[in-house]
């Protein structure tokens, strides 16, 4: 297993959430030299170096940084830390037959039938009070099989196999335990296990909580040869570490940057999202005033990178007949003309140059024109900075299911292309 691999397979297992991804990321930054900013702190003129700053624990910039950006611009890569899966609402646990359930909401567009029969665990962020009313905040993980989502026996459905309907209230709730007369504190069991991972804090209250469930099942390579990565958040975990791995080996670029912003997945309007201020805030501070931005930003590019759909072998007609991605055949130019990816030719032919250039493959995508068209932080970061833009993105099957398909070359292949955009040279548009 080349060692590139196996740390994607240890980073997408370790990181069951948003939260989570951004505090390893954080730690491999801290490791390879990169210093922490606090966005509540005056950077001032910041000199020649490398640095990272978080924003609610969810969202980060990373970057080096050579300074005059009026003639260097930035070279950036824009990835999300979030994918589609189940919350825990805030009244948590209710009682129906015995049982303890896990109550549940819907986030983002989740493949819903793989969730069921799974052994699954808990994970995100609690907030809470101290004895003295100071407030803290923790990361969490229930690492064990705390939930299920049984399925109901094809007996009482006989049709389940020809038609089915979730009802996202009603069939997901997850089981956690059986019950007698009360039901379980769940704030209880939360601080049951803050202490556990954190040891023996001094917790007055819970005061608030984000949590999701995730599968367990690590992440693995796959495959009679070997030749595919299986595992949840691949979208779009896969890009955010290509990214943060390529900004780390890319020593000498000149204004490398990436960005990992949260909630993509529903629309990225959050003050962590893309739809917020978070990069603009970011270059502002490293420019200093508005000329120079505005300057910087003609030199510039953003490579938005989210994987792509790879022409599935059972459902072949599903794709547009000329641009069916293959998996490890490399990275995909994402296409769209009614402006749902914020690739233009200009930006295509910048992508397909630095691979040309570093002997990678290449490959492009448009969806069937009578289908519908998703779309990702590109569109939406080009027109918050009329930074010119190209979406990307390693080919996937399984898209927002629990667990997904990727290729073991592909995500060797996005890295090496990202560390050759970092190390191109400045362009104007």
């Amino acid at each position: 297993m080349k060692k590139t691999t196996k740390a994607l397979l240890n980073f997408l297992t370790q990181s069951p959430t948003p939260f989570h991804a951004v505090n390893n990321m954080s730690q491999s930054l801290d490791k390879a030299g990169f210093k922490a900013l606090k966005e509540e702190k005056d950077w001032g003129k910041l000199p020649k170096g490398r640095y990272y700053v978080c924003r609610n624990g969810s969202s980060l910039v990373a970057f080096t940084w050579s300074g005059k950006p009026e003639k260097l611009g930035f070279r950036m890569v824009g990835a999300h830390t979030d994918s589609p899966c189940l919350k825990v609402k805030p009244n948590a646990i209710s009682q129906s037959q015995g049982y303890a359930r896990l109550a549940l909401e819907v986030y983002g567009g989740v493949l819903l039938a793989p969730w069921f029969d799974r052994d699954l665990g808990l994970a995100g962020r609690v907030s809470y009070a101290d004895s003295k009313g100071k407030l803290h905040n923790c990361l969490i993980d229930f690492d064990w099989p705390i939930a299920f989502i049984p399925s109901l026996a094809i007996h009482l459905d006989r049709e389940v196999n020809d038609r089915r309907s979730i009802n996202k209230q009603t069939d997901l709730p997850a089981v956690l335990c059986k019950v007698g007369a009360k039901a379980p504190d769940f704030h209880g069991l939360l601080k049951a296990q803050i202490k556990k991972q954190h040891g023996n804090k001094s917790i007055a209250r819970i005061q608030g909580f984000e949590l999701s469930l995730y599968d367990l099942q690590p992440a693995a390579v796959v495959g009679l040869e070997q030749e595919f990565i299986a595992s949840a958040r691949l979208d779009n975990l896969l890009s955010c570490h290509a990214s943060v791995e390529a900004l780390v080996a890319s020593k000498t670029a000149d204004n490398a940057l990436v960005v990992m912003t949260d909630h993509e997945e529903v629309g990225s309007a959050s003050t962590s999202g893309a739809e917020g201020p978070f990069l603009q805030n970011v270059l502002a501070r490293l420019c200093q005033d508005e000329s120079t931005l505005q300057l910087a930003l003609r030199h510039s590019i953003l490579v938005s990178a989210d994987n792509a759909h790879g022409v599935h072998p059972n459902f072949a007609d599903r794709h547009e007949p000329a641009h069916r991605p293959m998996i490890n055949a490399g990275p995909v130019i994402k296409i769209n003309h009614n402006q749902r990816y914020a690739t233009n030719s200009e930006t295509e032919a910048t992508f397909r140059e630095i691979c040309y250039q570093h002997k990678l493959p290449v490959q492009s995508v448009v969806v069937r024109t009578d289908m519908g068209c998703g779309s990702t932080i590109g569109p939406i970061t080009a027109t918050k900075l009329g930074v010119a833009t190209v979406d990307i993105g390693v080919p996937q099957l399984g898209m927002h299911s629990i667990r997904e398909l990727a290729g073991v070359e592909d995500q060797d292949t996005l890295r090496k292309s990202l560390v050759g955009l970092f190390k191109s040279k400045p362009k104007v548009y």
